[in-house]
């Protein structure tokens, strides 16, 4: 059994299949870590929400902000903007079995044995693994529920931006929500900054990636990401980024993590032609 780990798909369903036939998965015995954004800006969403959920217990995915915001739309709470794709989904006749089993899936997922934590856009610098799963058990919680349309409505904001104990309600969810899924750079006391998109070295000089700020209680554990597509396919010790762009034009990237040293496969958004 192989276990593989995937970056931000985005509906590039072409890729994606070209990737597993690199990889040489095998979904009898074969195990895939999606890091989230399977929908929106890329051609195929539907088929690749369909072919991902049709594995079933083979598959781990989290969810990513395209695919919270492709709920929110489903919701009737926010309209897409001029480059979502989000349509072709919310028009196909499976739509509600295809919405309901997204928002089931998980915002964070650890496996000890493993060794390594998968989220969508990181861990915020003031939560140990505890934390992390208790607010992203509230969150799923609240997605899960029958109140899950009402919260579409209040997820979007940047506020508060700074972690407290005792935030409660939708600020505690939306913070959760914006640290899980939308998080790149903090300040140097671990407050998000949501609004720098570029590489590292392109943020105000008072802005560090989140996985620098100093004294990150989270800096013993293997995570594995995306989101940051101008970050890049990126390693450090304890850091796995695997967003490389393929719905930009780039390439599209996994890692196998029950292999040593978690080797790295990847394949263009474009065939070349033979």
């Amino acid at each position: 059994m192989a276990v593989y780990a995937i970056g931000d798909i985005q509906g590039c369903y072409e890729p994606f299949q070209r990737l597993l036939d690199r990889l040489g998965f095998d979904p009898s015995v074969d195990v895939l870590w999606l890091v989230g954004d399977l929908v929106n800006r890329g051609p195929h969403s539907v088929e690749v929400l369909r072919w991902v959920r049709d594995l079933g217990e083979r598959v781990v995915t989290v969810l990513g902000n395209h695919d919270l915001t492709l709920l929110a739309v489903a919701a009737g709470q926010v309209k897409p903007k001029r480059k979502d794709t989000f349509h072709p989904i919310i028009d196909a006749p499976d739509s509600s079995e295809l919405l309901d089993w997204l928002r089931q899936r998980p915002m964070l997922h650890h496996d000890a044995k493993l060794g390594f934590t998968m989220v969508h856009a990181g861990l915020p610098p003031q939560w140990d693994l505890a934390l992390a799963q208790q607010c992203a058990a509230e969150l799923e919680a609240t997605l899960r529920g029958p109140k899950w349309p009402r919260f579409m409505g209040k997820m979007f904001g940047s506020e508060p931006c700074s972690w407290r104990d005792d935030l409660i309600g939708d600020d505690r969810l939306r913070f959760t929500v914006n640290a899980l899924t939308r998080m790149r750079f903090c300040t140097t006391d671990g407050a998000l900054s949501l609004s720098e998109k570029g590489p590292p070295g392109s943020q105000d000089a008072k802005l560090l990636p989140w996985f620098q700020v100093p004294q990150r209680r989270n800096a013993d554990l293997n995570i594995v990401f995306g989101h940051w597509a101008s970050l890049g396919y990126y390693r450090a010790p304890g850091l796995y980024a695997l967003d490389s762009g393929c719905v930009w034009g780039n390439r599209l990237t996994a890692i196998r993590l029950d292999a040593p040293d978690a080797p790295a496969f990847s394949v263009p958004a474009v065939e070349s032609p033979a």
